[in-house]
Formats: C-alpha cells, structure tokens, sequence
C-alpha cells in the first residue's frame, strides 16, 4: 500500500493531513523562517542553505528574501536561476525549472488541487499535479502558476497573469487567464 507521500507525488488523492506530512511541511517552514532571516549580503550562507532546502539547486541559485514552500525537495532549479522578493511554492509535486530562469516579485506556483465540492474539500483530501518551466523562461512579478502547467523554452509570462494551461516554447503569454499573445522567432 503507497504511502500518502507516495500518493502526493504520484498524482493521486492523498491526506494532507497525514502525520509524517505534516512534520516535514513543518520542518521546512522553520527553514525557510532561517533563510528569511540570513543577512540579505550573505550570498555564502544564503546559497549553501538554499542548496540544502532545495531538491537541485547550483552555486548560482539565487532567490530573495522572503522565500516560502511547503517541501522544498521538490523544488528544482537549473543553472542561474534568479527569483525576485516573494516566491511562494507549494511544491507538493515536483516543480522544475531549467537553466536561466528569472522570476520577477510575488510569483505563486501552486501544484496542490481541492475539490470544488464542499463536503469532499471538508476531509483534506487532496492531489497535486507537477508544474514545469523550460530553459531561459521569464515570469513577470505577481504572476500565478496552477497545477499541472507546463511552460515551453523561450517563454515571457506578463506581469500578474495566471497561468492555468500550458504555454508553449517560445511563447509571449498574458492575462488571466493567460494566452498566448506573440510567438517569437
């Protein structure tokens, strides 16, 4: 029988309130309250605590303060990935990034899904769905990623739109819902 662990990461309903969930979700808040509190011009610290909170992060990761998630290990960023003030991932699924990623502030990447019906929403069931950003992918500031979305190599999100369906490569993408409004060379 799969743990709920193994239900979240695989797509499938899970207990969000499962006990071994809840004490990681814990562990990584006392963390990220860490990382937050890092000297801004302590890139060392920052970087080496980054790379330990993350499932892949390099050298060159770099990510303002403040910084939430909910997991963290399943967060991975390729080379030179830049996030501006304000990153929120709840990366109940895998959320990768490629190389040369830049995120502007506010981003919201959500994997986590609920039930539209009150009484099933009521038990904390729930399932999550990864989220994918290809290589040199800009997302504009207030922008917000929903579970399940997948965006192509080359793509510029617009500031504050919502992403809830896949973008392609080497697509210029705004709105809410956000819609692909230029395809570049």
């Amino acid at each position: 029988m799969p743990t709920e662990r193994e239900k979240m990461l695989s797509g499938q309903v899970y207990d969000a309130c499962d006990p071994d969930l809840l004490k990681d979700l814990n562990a990584v808040k006392v963390k990220c309250q860490q990382y937050n509190n890092l000297l801004p011009t302590d890139f060392s610290s920052r970087n080496a605590m980054l790379r330990q909170l993350l499932g892949q992060a390099d050298e060159d990761t770099f990510i303002n303060q403040p910084f939430y998630c909910d997991y963290g290990k399943h967060i991975r960023v390729g080379k030179r990935f830049f996030a501006n003030f304000h990153l929120t991932i709840l990366d109940e699924a895998y959320v990768t990034f490629g190389d040369d990623c830049f995120l502007g502030p506010n981003v919201s990447i959500y994997t986590a899904c609920h039930s539209t019906d009150p009484e099933e929403r009521q038990t904390r069931q729930e399932w999550a769905l990864p989220v994918t950003v290809g290589n040199s992918v800009w997302i504009g500031g207030s922008v917000t990623i929903l579970a399940g979305v997948s965006i192509g190599d080359n793509c510029t999100i617009g500031a504050g739109s919502v992403v809830t369906r896949d973008i392609p490569a080497n697509s210029v993408a705004v709105g809410n819902p956000a819609r692909v409004i230029r395809t570049l060379k």
